[in-house]
């Protein structure tokens, strides 16, 4: 298990740079799960990709389709105490230690590419590549 940050999910389905990476940490372990904020912060990935011309509405409509089908169940909530004091002490965004307090709270690591989260939360966050090696 592991949790799997926003962009992993979105390099995972929404074909880019990133999608083969994203495959192989799939590969490695399809068991991912995320804080219920994902949801949000997908959302916005795929309205971004619609206003800039990369997704369709349609197409967005089911990319959010499917990825809620492969997070059914997989969707926890972090305790804000434990997000409130790693985003106090990291100088992170609440909304980032959202997937680090849940990582830390399931003993899994965290697979990002946010380069702030993998400076700080050593040895929990992980990259893609490190996860895969």
């Amino acid at each position: 298990m592991i949790v799997a940050d926003t962009n992993l999910i979105a390099y995972l389905l929404v074909t880019g740079p990133y999608t083969r990476e994203a495959e192989a940490v799939y590969e490695k372990d399809p068991e991912w799960v995320a804080p219920l904020l994902w949801r949000s912060e997908f959302r916005n990935v795929l309205v971004l990709s619609v206003r800039g011309g990369r997704l369709g509405l349609q197409d967005a409509i089911g990319v959010m389709e499917r990825a809620e089908r492969m997070m059914v169940g997989r969707e926890h909530q972090a305790a804000s105490s434990v997000i409130l004091r790693l985003a106090g002490e990291s100088g992170c965004s609440a909304y980032d230690c959202e997937f680090v307090a849940l990582a830390l709270g399931l003993s899994v690591p965290l697979v990002t590419s946010d380069h702030a989260l993998l400076r700080r939360f050593k040895p929990t966050a992980v990259s893609m590549r490190a996860f895969c090696s």
